[in-house]
């Protein structure tokens, strides 16, 4: 294996490791995301896109 392929190899490891990061990053974002939305909809806080909720505003 030359340089270059070492190169490139480890090019690619990288790209793949920063990519594998961002996605665990954006799932773990995802979960925080609706655990806070479930515990403001269980308090009565709803969307402002809810129909429901906005007929009753």
């Amino acid at each position: 294996m030359s340089t270059h392929d070492l190169y490139v190899a480890a090019a690619y490891a990288a790209t793949v490791f920063v990519l594998a990061g961002l996605v665990g990053w954006i799932l773990l974002d995802r979960r925080a995301r609706r655990k806070e939305l479930a515990e403001l909809e269980a308090a009565g806080i709803r969307r402002r896109s809810d129909r429901a909720g906005a007929a009753e505003s």
